[in-house]
């Protein structure tokens, strides 16, 4: 059985979309091959995952938004690259980054999956008050034409990022895998008010949600605002937010009474299933994963159209679109479904059937240990 490395800068217990995507994969391809996890050590109970062997890094005292990475620790990484017989690696953080340039060094088949497009991520994460922000964004694509260009075999979630990637002289051959949810486990509420009450809000609120990180990035002030003028024309409105990041967005979401925070959940089901509309403001994504698993849940959708959520989301047919950073427009976009119910559940209804139709994480898996097989076979 082959030994597979898997290098994180970002893992479990500290749950965002890379989090769960190796939640979901990493059992799926324990059969076919013999797993090292190595990620930053962050805080809270891990869960279990039965025969992988998981190295975690200390994290430093460095806080970049929301994220704390890990210290550089080549020893650790050195060691676990020389003992694997093929390197995946997720980001290029203080682990993703040695893992890459260790792999290419001991001629290591190495593989890269690319979850964001880190120039983007890391510029507009960043407060924009920092004067370096700018050059933050243009040495990070620097590092990451570099450091791309050392891997064999490039995993991107869309033809679009392998588009992006080419645009920006990253030339190592690529191979489209699309992120996928458990449509088993993401799946609509038998009983809506049901779902409400099971986590505590009263089954007559209308829910309005969101999961992720609260990063800058995310824009949750564009939903913010969107839902303060919401609140003024309808009763019984909740906001409900699932996740953590930056402090001051935080403390801006409690500050009122009607915006409900759960900082972190293992199960994140419960909430999307007590959802009657979701929201994604962000002014980044590739593929966005939430915004798959609320589709999964047949909650109706309505998102900016960045990355691949354009090519999965058909406006007006299984969600709608509304523009960065126009909070007028998505209260306007809102109001269309508070005001029809039975849009709201058509729209939820068509979404489900997109993601059991082209994303599920069978697919995702399959293409997964297809591009593996295919540098193994070729290398």
């Amino acid at each position: 059985m082959k030994k597979l490395l898997i290098a994180t800068d970002s893992f479990l217990p500290r749950w965002d979309g890379i989090a769960r995507f190796l939640n979901e994969i990493i059992p799926k391809l324990s059969d076919d091959y013999d797993i090292t996890v190595i990620a930053p050590g962050f805080k809270g109970k891990l869960k279990d995952f039965k025969n992988i062997n998981i190295i975690r890094i200390p994290l430093s005292r460095i806080h970049v938004g929301d994220y704390t990475p890990a210290k550089f620790s080549i020893r650790k990484i050195i060691k676990a690259v020389k003992q694997a017989d093929i390197v995946w690696t997720q980001t290029i953080g203080p682990i993703g980054m040695p893992a890459i340039l260790t792999a290419r060094f001991f001629r290591k088949p190495l593989v890269a999956y690319i979850h964001s497009l880190e120039w983007e991520l890391f510029s507009k994460s960043i407060s924009q008050k920092n004067l370096f922000r700018n050059s933050i964004s243009f040495f990070t694509k620097a590092a990451a034409r570099y450091l791309y260009n050392k891997c064999n075999i490039l995993m991107v979630p869309s033809l679009e990022v392998s588009e992006i990637l080419n645009w920006h002289n990253i030339r190592t051959k690529k191979r489209v895998v699309h992120l996928g949810t458990d449509t088993f486990k993401f799946r609509p509420a038998e009983d809506k008010k049901a779902a409400k009450k099971k986590i505590g809000i009263n089954p007559k609120n209308t829910v309005i949600g969101f999961s992720g990180r609260i990063g800058r990035e995310k824009d949750i002030v564009t939903l913010y605002r969107a839902f303060l003028r919401l609140r003024k024309s309808y009763d019984n409105l909740i906001l409900l937010v699932i996740g953590k990041g930056v402090q001051e967005l935080k403390l801006m979401l409690e500050s009122k009474k009607d915006i409900i925070v759960v900082e972190s959940a293992d199960n994140i089901v419960p909430y999307l299933q007590a959802m009657d509309i979701y929201v994604m403001p962000s002014l980044t994504e590739t593929s966005s994963l939430s915004t798959m698993e609320a589709m999964s849940c047949g909650i109706a959708v309505v998102s900016t159209p960045v990355g691949y959520i354009k090519g999965y989301i058909k406006d007006g047919y299984n969600g709608f679109f509304f523009g960065k950073q126009n909070s007028y427009e998505l209260s306007k976009k809102l109001s269309v479904l508070l005001d029809n119910k039975e849009l709201r559940i058509k729209l939820g209804e068509n979404a489900r059937k997109t993601i059991i139709a082209f994303y599920n994480w069978d697919k995702t898996t399959r293409g997964i240990k297809d591009a593996l097989e295919e540098f193994i076979s070729s290398g």
